[in-house]
């Protein structure tokens, strides 16, 4: 960020005990597109505008029960040209929380510290942590393996193991979650947090087309694929819309990390064309509201946890 970028005013900061405080489970939704999914740049200001009022008049009509922070996922990748009006406007309508994945950068840390607002990284491996945390990250996001989107390839009994060895900090953990069991899973590793995204892809409220919806309700492990050629960097896509978009899922080539690009200039058929899910997904047999999901979710968690402690 250069020196025109000023932060908003500071709200109360966010921490992970004030985040679990606020959540029915240990669980953040995580974000299968970045903001860059907004076009043009104007429309990101549009959608926050809408979450903050529909939040807050949220929490006037139920002050006992106040909604959940919210979070903006930021792909801070050096292609990426619109990163900066992105980051002003997340500081504008005062995003309590951020997700940033394809680099790590100190001055965008920075600016949202002084902000107030919680920054997690999307990390695959102890050496992106390490760096991540050194550069000023407030968190971690363990994207292990089967996880939706850009991921990694390690189990997520190694991975969490290697950044519990040496961080103490808020730590989510993503990969093929999304059943209550898991999330008791994930916290049993040493995670904070779980992190699940494929599954919410079928609410009724998102917003994506019915048939990528329909792709994850009749879909399984077996139909997603590991390859680096849509973006340039390694992540799962559902294996039916890369057939859709004419491609070959079982002879896919390999992408050029140096051909990356993120922004105005990003070809749309990383976006929309071509889906990105998790392993997960064969947990996923309806569209549904995302309050019944949360409440299936809910009664899973408790059943393994009351089967834990009485066996």
């Amino acid at each position: 960020m250069n020196s025109s970028t000023a932060p908003a005013v500071p709200h109360t900061p966010l921490t992970a005990a004030a985040l679990r405080s606020r959540l029915r489970l240990p669980l953040i939704g995580s974000p299968m597109f970045p903001a860059l999914n907004a076009r043009p740049q104007s429309l990101l200001d549009e959608w926050l505008h809408r979450i903050r009022e529909e939040l807050d008049a949220h929490d006037r009509a139920y002050p006992e029960r106040p909604a959940a922070p919210f979070a903006v996922n930021q792909i801070v990748h050096k292609s990426n040209d619109r990163l900066e009006r992105d980051v002003e406007t997340c500081l504008k309508h005062r995003v309590p929380l951020v997700i940033t994945s394809l680099g790590a950068r100190e001055d965008v840390y920075r600016v949202f510290r002084e902000a107030g607002t919680l920054v997690m990284h999307d990390v695959i491996n102890a050496r992106f942590a390490h760096k991540a945390i050194e550069k000023g990250a407030g968190g971690l996001i363990a994207v292990a393996a089967g996880a939706g989107g850009h991921a990694g390839l390690l189990s997520p009994f190694a991975l969490v193991q290697e950044i519990r060895n040496w961080y103490d900090g808020p730590l989510a953990l993503s990969g093929a979650i999304a059943n209550g069991r898991s999330i008791l899973a994930a916290e049993a590793l040493g995670a904070d947090f779980a992190y699940a995204g494929s599954m919410f892809i079928a609410a009724s409220e998102a917003n994506a087309v019915e048939a990528y919806k329909a792709d994850i309700v009749t879909g399984d492990a077996e139909g997603i694929v590991y390859t680096s050629l849509i973006t340039g960097v390694h992540g799962n896509y559902l294996k039916s819309s890369l057939r859709r978009a004419g491609l070959d899922p079982d002879n896919l080539g390999n992408g050029d990390p140096s051909t990356m690009t993120f922004g105005s200039a990003a070809p749309p058929k990383a976006w929309k064309d071509i889906w990105g899910a998790g392993q997960g997904i064969g947990a996923v047999r309806a569209v549904e509201p995302v309050a019944v999901q949360v409440d299936r979710l809910a009664q899973e968690y408790h059943e393994a946890r009351a089967r834990l402690e009485h066996s």
